[in-house]
């Protein structure tokens, strides 16, 4: 703080990383880490990614989850981004689980009201929601 300015975090570039688990409760997963800062100048980056990692995961029949816990900060611009990424998954009637945003971004994606997006606080939430959205196979030889 400098002549009585309050200091503002510098931004930071944006890091996107896709990991692939195994999970016991829900199977395959492919998260997507997004880190840093998503704004104008790089949403369209950002939507890209996300939409590329979406379609694989469905392709590869995988659950495709968004890990927010490092972005410290995404402007309108970026939810709109998100909108467009997670546009067909809401017109399917799927969501996109986002894993631990800043209070400020759960914020902002609570206000947009996205169809195609469900925020969970942990990863353990997400993956428990995606248990509860797996379909549920017969056992062989039993009809229903």
């Amino acid at each position: 703080m400098e002549n009585g300015q309050l200091s503002h975090p510098r931004t930071a570039a944006l890091s996107l990383k896709a990991v692939r688990e195994r999970r016991p409760e829900v199977g395959l997963i492919s998260v997507l880490k997004a880190r840093g800062t998503v704004d104008a100048s790089n949403a369209p980056e950002f939507s890209a990614a996300l939409a590329e990692h979406v379609e694989r995961a469905d392709i590869a029949g995988e659950h495709a989850v968004l890990d927010m816990t490092e972005v410290y900060l995404a402007s309108a611009v970026a939810v709109r981004s998100l909108d467009r990424a997670t546009g067909n998954l809401a017109f399917s009637g799927r969501s996109l689980p986002v894993v631990q945003p800043r209070p400020h971004v759960r914020e902002m994606l609570r206000l947009a009201g996205l169809q195609g997006v469900r925020v969970h606080a942990t990863m353990a939430s997400a993956l428990h929601a995606l248990e509860d959205r797996r379909p549920v196979r017969p056992e062989p030889g039993v009809r229903r």
